[in-house]
């Protein structure tokens, strides 16, 4: 199927979805049961301008990233420039305030762990701390994300040091914390670590997503399943989620993660394969891509353990040429906001909204899956 055909097959089903009213989930005012926070970030904001962000379906927006650097200093470019970066982040935050929604400051990231350790020492912490507050106020930043990647044993002392310094200096701050899946052939004992930082975060994400690839006693498997864990594709949200809870973080805290881009295999077709390679995934692998540039309805496959779909191909598909493309859609969001109600958990995490948009569908229609998540998660 070409590009068109999939656009038009893709805007024939989001048709048919019912209407719904954009703020119904906040009739009782903003105290939401469950958070939705889509990360929104500088160096995509050209797949998906500021005035066309659909707050119906998100809670919180998380608007990154600002960097930390040595010294207790942060840098505020946005991934952008100095300027232009400041402006579009201003802009975002204004927007979610409009719609009456809450902004949150994304600080970190994959790639910042030297500034992290750094600038959360004793001897700059105070700095940092004020740094952080200094641009809470400047943009109107309702918290902050303190996204530490990896957060390992060494850094756990500084971390709750930082967290417990936010919290001192500023009660009312919401504070959220992204941390990692994990791997169920090892991580079976609790870790005390996570009820220790539980009481001074008000959401706990799991980034249950990144969660395969090509590695020693592996075979290939889904970025984001929601169950079916093995010995060799030892990852689910389930068993991340159950690891979280049995180390003491409440249900109404645990965030889960929902993608909105796939992974894109060579030299497998499917899960539960020897070999392969990924060639392609956040960024690149966008919904958006996927749908516009690889999806047909021949090719999907459903997997009921998993409960995610995938595209299997023996011919390459797509211009990254993959034969297994794991990815989410509605029916997979559905599953994993039904889970997540369950259990009484916090909400989840969007990576990232912007790579959900397409700009190709009729305006109120192109963005298929924040309509998924907004009725599997708020409705």
């Amino acid at each position: 199927m070409d590009r068109h055909a999939c656009i038009a097959v893709l805007a024939a089903i989001v048709a048919a979805a019912p209407a719904v009213a954009a703020d119904a989930i906040f009739a009782n005012g903003f105290e939401p049961s469950r958070w939705v926070a889509g990360y929104y970030v500088g160096y995509e904001r050209d797949l998906l301008p500021v005035d066309e962000i659909d707050f119906s379906a998100v809670t919180h927006l998380m608007v990154g990233r600002a960097r930390p650097l040595a010294g207790g200093a942060l840098a505020t470019d946005f991934d952008i420039d100095a300027v232009q970066g400041p402006a579009w982040a201003h802009s975002a935050v204004d927007a979610a305030h409009a719609a009456g929604r809450r902004a949150i400051l994304m600080v970190g990231g994959a790639g910042e762990i030297d500034g992290w350790r750094d600038a959360a020492t004793p001897a700059h912490r105070s700095a940092f701390v004020a740094n952080l507050l200094a641009a809470v106020d400047d943009y109107g930043f309702d918290g902050l994300d303190l996204d530490w990647e990896p957060l390992e044993p060494g850094d756990q002392t500084d971390f709750i040091a930082l967290a417990q310094a936010l919290r001192s200096a500023r009660g009312g701050l919401l504070l959220t914390v992204p941390v990692g899946w994990i791997n169920s052939n090892f991580d079976d004992t609790p870790d005390p670590f996570l009820a220790q930082i539980a009481p001074l975060f008000d959401r706990i994400d799991v980034m249950t997503y990144d969660m395969a690839g090509p590695w020693d006693g592996w075979q290939s498997w889904h970025d984001s399943a929601l169950y079916g864990e093995t010995d060799s594709t030892p990852s689910s949200v389930a068993s991340s989620i159950a690891f979280h809870l049995a180390s003491g973080v409440p249900a109404s805290k645990l965030g889960v993660g929902t993608a909105f881009y796939g992974y894109c295999w060579q030299g497998v077709t499917g899960p539960h394969q020897d070999g392969g390679s990924v060639v392609a995934d956040d960024g690149s692998m966008s919904y958006a891509n996927i749908v516009t540039g690889y999806y047909s309805p021949s090719l999907r496959v459903w997997d009921a353990a998993a409960r995610v779909p995938y595209l299997s191909s023996a011919a390459p598909i797509g211009d990254a040429g993959c034969t297994f493309l794991s990815y989410e859609d509605a029916q997979s969001i559905a599953e994993k906001g039904a889970y997540v109600r369950a259990l009484g958990l916090g909400g989840t995490i969007i990576w990232t909204i912007s790579q959900g948009h397409i700009p190709g569908l009729p305006p109120g229609q192109r963005d298929p899956l924040l309509d998924a998540v907004r009725a599997a998660f708020l409705e």
